[in-house]
């Protein structure tokens, strides 16, 4: 953890691929920072729409849909998570 129970980068990454790969029924090492969620892994509307509830819950701070399209690889959501945390 960095400061005051805030997790780091590599922290968040981790905590993001595992959330996509519960989220799509995939396994962990098959998500990779560099994955497109949705071209690379299969996500559909449906699927970033869960997964935006699923980062709201785990982080504590909503992800407004206007946002759902730039986040487009798993590193693009971990650093978006990561930037919300700081």
């Amino acid at each position: 953890m960095a400061r005051h129970g805030v997790p780091d980068r590599q922290q968040v990454t981790e905590q993001v691929r595992a959330m996509v790969a519960e989220q799509l029924g995939i396994p962990v090492g098959s998500v990779s920072p560099e994955a497109h969620v949705v071209q690379d892994l299969g996500a559909d509307s449906l699927d970033m729409t869960e997964l935006a509830i699923a980062i709201e819950d785990r982080f504590g701070f909503e992800v407004p849909e206007s946002e759902y399209s730039r986040l487009t690889t798993v590193a693009e959501v971990a650093d978006y998570v990561s930037s919300r945390l700081a």
